[in-house]
């Protein structure tokens, strides 16, 4: 059986130190802090910078930048699996693609396999865990990315923003409603649909309402069986309330807390909470 290696990207939102544990090779997306490329941001310097007005934007990863990855790999033998951000999302799974179809033609004995996970931030960081464990199990690559075509379309996304102002400079929503909806306290609930996009299931009004909604979507609709992982934008205190609600109301531990890193938080800003596990659907 062929060795082989996961990729992924740093939307995924697990830490240096959790990609080294787990094995995974991660690719960043690039930055910009008010127009200028900067190399790299914390997601606390990504949130204390949105706080005070700066723009911080995203670009996808370029084919470059995969090809030399992949190939790094691909000279000592092994395979590749890529698991990424949604294509829906960012043009960095299209990127992957390319380099994909360019290195073929050189390694024609080696497997490059890229799975559009229709994902983002903790589902990304999810299905790797599920397809880590296949791959523990003896799963070959072909393997793990049937596995993980399979499975992606259970992996719930459910989140929810402090500040409707993020929504409104990326286009999700026009000014007036976030104007009017931050005066009255409205908090969107939102999820990523089939296709990988985000969409609105509906609005509650109050925070602490809106981390209740979250937490019975997932005594609603979670396989008791799944991993639940909890990500948050500089909100530590609110995904430990909802990881209490999870476990109190229906038992469920929650497995990782983790940071949304920059590349999400750029767009969906401070305060944003998520939560993620394996349902019937999306």
């Amino acid at each position: 059986m062929n060795k082989y290696v996961i990729f992924t990207d740093s939307s995924c939102d697990l830490s240096k130190a959790d990609l080294e544990k787990r094995g995974v090779v991660s690719l960043p997306l690039s930055l910009t802090l008010d127009g200028a490329r900067v190399d790299d941001l914390s997601p606390d310097e990504v949130y204390c910078l949105m706080r005070s007005g700066h723009i911080i934007k995203t670009s996808a990863v370029n084919p470059a930048s995969f090809a030399s990855a992949f190939e790094e790999w691909l000279k000592k033998g092994y395979d590749i699996l890529y698991l990424g951000l949604s294509s829906a999302l960012s043009a960095t799974f299209n990127s992957a693609c390319i380099a994909r179809n360019v290195l073929k033609k050189k390694y024609q004995k080696r497997s490059i396999i890229t799975v559009d996970t229709f994902c983002a931030s903790g589902g990304v960081a999810l299905l790797i865990d599920l397809v880590i464990d296949k791959k523990n199990d003896g799963a070959t690559v072909y393997e793990a990315a049937d596995y993980a075509d399979s499975i992606k379309g259970k992996i719930s996304h459910w989140f929810t923003v402090d500040d409707l102002i993020y929504l409104k400079s990326g286009g999700r929503i026009r000014p007036s409603e976030a104007f009017f909806g931050n005066m009255l306290g409205i908090k969107p609930i939102l999820h990523v649909n089939d296709s990988g996009m985000l969409a609105l299931d509906g609005k509650v009004r109050g925070r602490k309402t809106a981390i209740i909604t979250l937490a019975d979507k997932v005594g609603q609709e979670c396989d008791n069986k799944s991993k639940i992982y909890i990500s948050h934008a500089d909100c530590e205190r609110d995904a430990r309330m909802l990881a209490e609600m999870i476990k109190e109301k229906y038992g469920y531990p929650t497995r990782i807390i983790t940071d949304i890193g920059s590349v999400i938080g750029a767009h969906s800003g401070p305060g944003t909470l998520a939560v993620f596990y394996i349902g019937e659907r999306r």
